[in-house]
């Protein structure tokens, strides 16, 4: 059953399909109400005729009606018009992120900057497995553009850095993605054993999108829902979704998909933060608390300094006094300390970190 959101303007209807042309859709709920939006619209192949592999076989290609335009300028206002649709849905400091290909993406950046989004980055997914181009005319098309924009050029969007960086074994995540297309088990199948749709998009595609750029709870929007793999994701990953599909067939399919969807449990979701991104806490929190005793002993994580706590939360090692940074730092003969990793305390007949007294003080910090 679906839930509704509260909202200034109105009730945001969330974890649904709604049926009918995404742009009445969405001028038809509360404006400002929308974290992110994931928008896969029609590329407008401009397909021209049956394309064949060379044992003339058919290539089951995107010929469907909804990816048919009369002209270029039909493309165009149609582009305009949901984008409208979009920015007005989005909050204050959203985000979307828009994916195609050479035939519309050049054409959508430039409606998306007309609209006034601001451009954060175009990301390049390269296909670690394309489909080959069959007429041998051209190079094989291996990649698809996405460009991730926030709603104005002031908006404080989410952007989840450390989360990339970990997904990257802890290198900064790059704007190229090498992820494999849809297939396997993943490609949905509809009643006769056919692909459920042409341009399904890998899970692992969204799961990059929605950990580095949403939280749980936010609110995700897909305009072109197709099967569901927007909701998939942000199902798993304890975001509410809304997907806007005019096409019964898809629905049906998507509906199935999502109700067999499991969401990861709360510690599953965590993801890693910046250090900055959490709550302070003062070295004489620790000693107001009696973490540290009055008078207690630190020792230098290398052994070869110690100090004393005094009761204002600073330290005093011979001549040298001030906060655990500065005699750190002091001792040590360099520029700057961190006196969290730098000190230990005796516990349990162990020298220990004292940031694991910190970090016991932000578990109590968290909220619940």
């Amino acid at each position: 059953m679906a839930i509704r959101q509260k909202n200034d303007t109105g009730d945001l209807p969330l974890d649904v399909i709604l049926d009918g042309d995404c742009v009445a859709r969405m001028n038809a709920l509360p404006e400002n109400s929308v974290d992110l939006i994931f928008a896969d619209p029609p590329y407008n192949l401009q397909l021209k005729g049956e394309l064949h592999r060379p044992d003339n076989s058919k290539v089951d290609a995107v010929d469907d009606h909804w990816d048919r335009f009369n002209s270029f300028n039909s493309y165009d206002k149609f582009s305009r018009e949901w984008l409208a649709a979009a920015r007005r849905l989005l909050k204050p400091n959203g985000a979307i992120w828009v994916i195609g290909s050479y035939h519309n993406i050049f054409r959508v950046g430039s409606a998306l900057q007309d609209a006034g989004f601001w451009i954060l980055n175009d990301v390049v997914w390269r296909k670690s497995n394309p489909m080959p181009n069959f007429r041998g005319k051209r190079l094989t098309n291996a990649h698809e553009t996405m460009i991730w924009a926030a709603k104005s050029d002031t908006a404080k969007y989410t952007f989840n850095y450390e989360a990339l960086k970990a997904l990257n074994e802890g290198v900064q995540m790059r704007s190229d993605w090498v992820l494999p297309i849809c297939n396997g088990n993943e490609r949905l199948k509809d009643d006769n054993g056919d692909k459920a749709h042409p341009t399904q998009k890998p899970e692992s595609l969204l799961h990059r999108v929605l950990i580095g750029s949403t939280k749980p709870g936010d609110v995700v929007l897909d305009p072109f829902f197709g099967t569901g793999t927007t909701g998939a994701v942000a199902k798993r990953l304890g975001r509410h979704y809304i997907g806007i599909e005019r096409e019964a067939a898809y629905r049906k399919v998507a509906e199935k998909r999502l109700a067999a969807i499991k969401r990861y449990d709360r510690d599953a979701l965590e993801v890693s933060t910046s250090k900055r991104a959490e709550p302070r806490v003062a070295f004489g929190t620790l000693v107001e608390r009696g973490l540290l005793r009055v008078g207690a002993e630190l020792r230098s994580l290398n052994g070869r300094h110690k100090a004393k706590v005094r009761a204002d939360g600073t330290l005093v090692a011979f001549d040298t006094k001030g906060s655990i940074h500065q005699v750190g730092a002091a001792l040590e003969g360099a520029p700057s300390c961190n006196g969290w990793t730098y000190w230990t305390f005796k516990r349990s007949g162990d020298w220990v970190p004292i940031d694991l007294l910190r970090q016991q003080i932000r578990a109590e910090m968290a909220p619940a």
